[in-house]
């Protein structure tokens, strides 16, 4: 027998039939492996995001510590909370070229205007169309549980008259001191987060601002009628698309930039009802729901299924309500 000749003939490689199948299971196992990778990494998100918020809650409190008062929610000048901290949070050289005898966007402030602060960024929120000279923000402090966006009118012609005056720590001119929370410094939210804009007025997306003026049925007088606009909103109605420049600049002390409110829950639509009154919300990109920082330092990880009553209470100040989920 030829030996050399039977060598010749032996078959090798794989068939086509052979070759699918293991390309069928090469795609089997990378589909069983990405939402593993993804959720990991996720996981890893989360933490960043929560150790960012863990950073600022210690810089309140060392702000606190050496002005004995936390800094207000915003300044008359429309300056944030976040420019108050940046040397807490070791960013001196920017803080330094801020001028707050300025406007927040006043040329003098251009330059810390377009400053990144990485402390600033929830890391799975990566959507990052936001202007040329302009930083952008995930965390934002709370105003509480009103819908009034301003201090409370004195004129009786004034829309807003009667509305209650901000119950939150960070307010216009706040100057909060811990012993002001009644509620206990451990029950009060100080920050959350919310995701950024997409800057396109165009798309409507679901971490835009929607305005509702005051058109009938739309203009709530209460924070639980503010709570049932949100759910029953169309959020695709390019009608009230009011802002999707969100998260931008941190130097502006604003409701679609710094700030929020515990009107309605985590997760649902932010609405700004012109003139004054506002129900942005927290919100992100994690699994359903959100990092919240209170005013102690301590972290909670709130989920969206949270009762609504609970979620105000965190966001009062003073109400002397029970946290009760």
């Amino acid at each position: 027998m030829d030996t050399r000749k039977a060598r010749g003939n032996t078959r090798s490689g794989f068939t086509l039939i052979e070759l699918l199948v293991v390309i069928a299971i090469i795609a089997v196992l990378v589909g069983l492996l990405v939402p593993a990778v993804q959720k990991v990494r996720e996981a890893a998100n989360r933490m960043s995001c929560s150790n960012n918020l863990k950073q600022m809650a210690l810089a309140l409190h060392n702000y606190h510590g050496s002005n004995g008062e936390l800094p207000v929610g915003r300044d008359a000048l429309g300056l944030s909370t976040h420019a108050y901290l940046l040397p807490q949070l070791e960013q001196d050289a920017i803080f330094k070229q801020i001028n707050f005898t300025l406007a927040w966007n006043a040329p003098g402030n251009a330059l810390p205007m377009a400053a990144v602060v990485k402390t600033f960024l929830c890391p799975s929120d990566n959507f990052n169309s936001i202007p040329a000279g302009w930083a952008g923000n995930n965390y934002r402090v709370n105003q509480g549980s009103g819908l009034l966006w301003g201090l409370p009118p004195t004129a009786n012609s004034d829309p807003n008259f009667g509305q209650p005056a901000p119950n939150g720590p960070f307010y216009l001119g706040s100057r909060t001191r811990l012993t002001d929370i009644l509620d206990g410094s451990s029950n009060t939210a100080a920050m959350s987060e919310h995701r950024k804009g997409d800057f396109n007025n165009g798309i409507a997306s679901p971490s835009d601002t929607f305005w509702l003026g005051q058109t009938v049925g739309m203009y709530p007088a209460t924070a639980d009628e503010a709570q049932r606009i949100a759910t029953t909103l169309d959020t695709k109605n390019l009608l009230y698309q009011g802002m999707s420049d969100v998260g931008a600049p941190w130097i502006r002390g604003y409701h679609s930039t710094t700030v929020y409110f515990h009107v309605t829950s985590p997760g649902m639509p932010s609405c700004m009802y012109p003139p004054g009154r506002i129900a942005t919300t927290a919100d992100s990109n994690h699994s359903n729901g959100v990092n919240v920082a209170m005013c102690d330092g301590s972290l909670r990880f709130v989920p969206q299924s949270i009762s609504l009553p609970a979620w105000r209470a965190m966001g009062s100040a003073t109400g002397g309500e029970v946290i009760s989920e």
